[in-house]
């Protein structure tokens, strides 16, 4: 009864769900560069502002997980919703024949 409306829902969750996936995989690499010390004392400004940069980066891809990832939990649970419901109708509409 979904059809192909229900495999293109599937089928961009799934997208959503990888560019999420492929988020944290990024926030891992560049989290790697991250350096923990701080950095204060003269001819230590390219460490600072490496720091920086880091830092910028690695909110700006927590940003954009967090928000994609809500996104993704709350699509995968109204599709596990619409599924359960529409395999409830069809077993009613089974029983009542």
């Amino acid at each position: 009864m979904m059809g192909t409306y229900w495999n293109a829902l599937v089928v961009g969750w799934v997208v959503l769900a990888a560019v999420v996936i492929v988020l944290a995989v990024e926030r891992w690499w560049v989290s790697r560069k991250e350096d923990d010390s701080i950095h204060v004392a003269d001819g230590t400004e390219g460490a600072i502002n490496e720091q920086v940069a880091v830092a910028s980066t690695l909110n700006r891809i927590e940003r954009w997980g967090k928000v994609l990832t809500i996104i993704t939990v709350v699509t995968g649970l109204a599709l596990a919703s619409l599924y359960l419901y529409n395999t409830f109708v069809s077993y009613q509409d089974s029983l009542l024949r």
